[in-house]
């Protein structure tokens, strides 16, 4: 049945439970943490067994995107495939929890929601009880959809504004991705790990003393199956980013970058006069000494006057 059947019926007063459709469904959340896994799976057999109970519609398996972020469909797989099969004539209709999980972008939520209908499959937005099969449902989808896009902004702005300010007091902010130490965040220092801290030092031999490339560094620790703080191959940037870190020698060092497009989370890196940087190795054990860190540091920065 198309979409203009559907909608005539729709109009004689028939419920859309009463009309026989091939039904999928679309979930997304936006993290990995356990409690929106747990809230994906609840999604996904929420709208499962809403489907499967109605006898007139015929149940095609879900499309779900976990801890993707709903700005951008670039890294949803599941999301991509479902507007591929809906070329494909896989489906009627696509049941969704509400607009923010079906896209943050205004652009998007029109964008791929006329898309869909060019392919003959409407989308209800369950929570916001808004179904693009009618007329009017764009401009109300252009409204909700700007509605999520800008709680976004507004996040964006609230987490910018707690970092600056946690920044501006010292606090140590992280995650364990510093390679060489993990964050104790109940005292807010740094904790030296030192199997991690031999392979910093064995990095700025190489460079210093053996004078390799950080190409060449990358090479050595590959071939010696040493592995990044997510168990991957090292390469250059990677060791350009442990000679460059002041962490390393002692110092506190914040406001290196700063993300400056909410929308596709561009990321600019700041001057070295915007950081904010001082020793704190009572926070923050030296793994490298100074006059180390300073040596390579200098070299680097002749090698790239050169290249300029």
């Amino acid at each position: 049945m198309n979409l203009y059947e559907i909608r005539q019926k729709l109009n004689m007063g028939y419920n859309l439970k009463d009309i026989r459709l091939r039904v999928t469904f679309y979930s997304r959340v936006s993290t990995d943490h356990n409690e929106q896994k747990n809230s994906l799976s609840n999604q996904s057999e929420h709208f499962k067994k809403i489907i499967k109970a109605n006898r007139n519609w015929e149940y095609v398996e879900g499309y779900v995107d976990d801890g993707i972020t709903g700005m951008s469909v670039q890294k949803r797989d599941s999301f991509k495939r479902m507007i591929i099969d809906s070329k494909n004539n896989k489906f009627d209709l696509i049941i969704t929890k509400e607009i923010s999980r079906f896209s943050r972008n205004t652009l998007d939520s029109i964008k791929y929601t006329r898309e869909l209908l060019n392919n003959g499959v409407a989308v209800l937005f369950y929570n916001d009880n808004i179904n693009t099969i009618f007329p009017d449902s764009e401009l109300r989808l252009t409204i909700m959809a700007s509605m999520a896009q800008d709680e976004v902004r507004r996040l964006s702005e609230r987490v910018k504004f707690g970092m600056k300010r946690a920044q501006e007091k010292g606090v140590m902010l992280g995650n364990n991705q510093i390679y060489g130490y993990k964050i104790n965040k109940e005292q807010d220092k740094l904790i030296v790990l030192e199997d991690e801290a031999k392979v910093i030092k064995k990095i700025f031999n190489m460079y210093i003393e053996k004078n390799l490339s950080f190409n060449k560094i990358s090479k050595v620790l590959n071939k010696e199956n040493i592995k990044t703080k997510f168990e991957k191959k090292w390469n250059p940037s990677q060791i350009s980013r442990i000679i460059t870190n002041p962490k390393y020698k002692g110092y506190f060092c914040a406001r290196k970058k700063e993300v400056i497009d909410y929308m596709n989370k561009r990321i600019k890196i700041n001057e070295k006069d915007k950081w904010i940087i001082y020793k704190d190795e009572e926070r923050i054990p030296v793994i490298i000494e100074e006059k180390i860190w300073n040596k390579a540091n200098k070299k680097l920065s002749k090698k790239n006057k050169k290249e300029k």
